[in-house]
């Protein structure tokens, strides 16, 4: 079951107040949306606020399906949601531990831009520097100490299909299976370095992340802008980069070219591509990607929805595709992987009749906090006929995947067991 850790909500409910004071900002953010929010903190809507005006429709680019990502899709590794291609997870198999950019899943709002990286530049600015807006090129960020995370990257709606399929409660986003996932290694500069070397203020709270993709438009002609989302600065100086290499080479374009934010553990919306400027605030931000979106909402949360996402939650899922036809008598080697957000993986069990019973799985790599691990284990299925294969994880902290996930309007967090079709033939 999804839960937001207390430390977060509080998090959250002082950002509320610093607004009701004055203190925040709210780019992008329309009336109702801060009504809302305000409404889910207990104050109402008798409240004074000046927002700012929204930002004017445009027309958005006309995207058909698999449009605007520039690698290759062949239809054996990927599923293409109009924008996006979902990695199928049974192509990991045999892939090793990191994801080969060649299987790595793509989430865009827009296009994938093509950016000449020896003409980019990031911008660091806001009232949370000590001396004004600074700018840096990719030469100065190799410059500086660099660092390595080898991590998971997940789209916080990844297995949002089985809401519907398995708990017959619909969401709506991208029909994600278990495929919105892929771990490499990540080269670049840690993001609390570059801040120090802008002049970061000891007043500053959040800094503010945004891409060089087109603006976000949706079909009503809604305009959001271009991507962004504010992170507190406690993150940011923790084990966030901005990464320049995947993998051992540079950055591809669907994947940041030439710099992108690197935020391990938390949910992919969290990991700006194409990163353009960063905003250092002494105020509480806000964005539409903390207001309207990556909360969640529904019967179990309050009117204004939780706290803004953060850490991813827990999966694990077979290399295995769906509805695989399997022979009686034969000992298969079921393989799989398990992740999440809040600790390593320590145990994996796995349930082939239909979770009636359960035998532990081998793992393959040690636990490790914000990357994933490899299980394993043999099946001899003696009996044609359809059956059910069920993979149960258990993380550091203690927190074992759920028979069904609370559910939320928008399909987030995912974490339940997910229920594998396969048929056994004689």
């Amino acid at each position: 079951m999804t839960r937001i850790p207390e430390a977060e909500t509080a998090y959250d409910r002082r950002r509320r107040n610093q607004w009701l004071a004055g203190e925040a900002r709210a780019e992008g953010v329309g009336r109702r949306d801060m009504l809302r929010l305000l409404a889910a903190a207990g104050l109402g809507t008798a409240v004074p606020m000046s927002l700012p005006a929204a930002t004017a429709n445009a027309a958005g680019p006309t995207v058909s399906s698999g449009e605007g990502i520039v690698k290759p899709l062949p239809p054996e590794r990927f599923i293409v949601h109009g924008t996006n291609a979902e990695t199928r997870f049974e192509a990991l198999a045999g892939t090793g531990y990191l994801t080969p950019v060649s299987h790595f899943f793509v989430r865009n709002h827009t296009t994938t831009p093509r950016l000449d990286a020896a003409t980019w530049r990031l911008k660091v600015w806001g009232d949370g520097l000590t001396g004004g807006e600074r700018q840096f090129g990719l030469a100065e960020l190799k410059s500086l100490p660099s660092v390595t995370r080898t991590a998971f990257v997940e789209c916080a709606g990844n297995a949002r299909n089985f809401f519907k399929t398995q708990q017959n409660q619909p969401a709506s986003g991208t029909p994600w299976t278990t495929g919105a996932i892929g771990t490499a290694r990540w080269r670049g500069v840690r993001l609390a370095d570059v801040l120090r070397k802008a002049g970061l203020s000891r007043k500053a709270v959040d800094v503010m992340p945004r891409g060089l993709d087109d603006e976000y438009v949706t079909p009503d002609g809604t305009n959001y802008g271009r991507v962004r989302r504010p992170m507190p600065l406690s993150k940011a100086l923790d084990d966030v980069i901005l990464a320049y290499e995947m993998n051992g080479a540079p950055l591809p374009p669907d994947h940041g070219h030439p710099v992108r934010l690197l935020a391990p553990s938390w949910v992919g919306i969290s990991s700006i591509k194409w990163l353009g400027d960063i905003e250092v605030s002494t105020t509480p931000l806000y964005s539409p990607w903390n207001t309207d979106f990556y909360r969640l909402y529904g019967d179990a949360y309050p009117p204004g929805g939780s706290a803004p996402l953060t850490r991813q939650t827990l999966k694990s899922a077979f290399e295995l595709p769906w509805n695989a036809t399997l022979s009686a008598h034969t000992r298969h080697r079921l393989t799989g992987r398990a992740w999440s957000g809040h600790g390593g993986i320590t145990r994996v069990e796995v349930s082939t009749d239909g979770g009636t019973s359960w035998r532990q799985a081998h793992l393959h790599d040690p636990a490790h906090r914000g990357a994933w691990t490899r299980w394993s284990t043999p099946w001899t299925p003696t009996k044609p006929g359809p059956a059910e294969l069920l993979s149960r994880a258990t993380d550091a902290t203690s927190r074992t995947q759920p028979r069904t996930t609370v559910p939320n309007t928008q399909g987030y967090l995912f974490d339940a067991v997910v229920r594998h079709a396969v048929t056994v033939v004689a």
